[in-house]
């Protein structure tokens, strides 16, 4: 069993609640407190992960930068619909993901590892698309 085998379960596991936010809204339909628990589970997520780019030592200047950034607006994000705070985390996720990426430390992780984090940041994606799509219908 390689070092990131744990990590790897747990990034699986954390994206059992965006999910059951997804299965409730097709089983119900669309619903304000659904979509607002994925956008908070979402905010959490993402602040947990551009926290898990701050590497000591381990990045450039301009690295440290973007993954400060990233969670930078969220106060900002009060200001925003719903659907435009969702748009900004689905593009955030995939800016944490390019900044993970492009760190050196991305060579020495496991092909394991790097497979989850691509297609776990693909599968938040489409799950925010389609809570933009929910919320577009709340609006409507």
């Amino acid at each position: 069993m390689h070092p990131y085998f744990n990590h790897i379960q747990l990034g699986y596991l954390g994206f059992v609640p965006f999910l059951a936010c997804i299965a409730w809204t097709l089983m119900t339909g669309a619903s304000a407190n659904t979509v607002q628990a994925f956008q908070f589970y979402s905010f959490g997520i993402l602040a947990f992960m551009a926290g898990s780019l701050w590497r000591a030592g381990q990045q450039t200047q301009s690295q440290a930068i973007l993954a400060v950034v990233v969670v930078i607006p969220y106060p900002l994000l009060s200001f925003l619909t719903l659907e435009w705070s969702l748009v900004y985390l689905s593009v955030a996720y995939w800016l944490v993901y390019l900044i993970e990426r492009l760190s050196p430390m991305w060579q020495e992780y496991h092909k394991d590892y790097q497979k989850m984090r691509t297609v776990l940041s693909a599968m938040v994606f489409v799950g925010h698309l389609f809570m933009i799509s929910q919320a577009l219908e709340l609006s409507a």
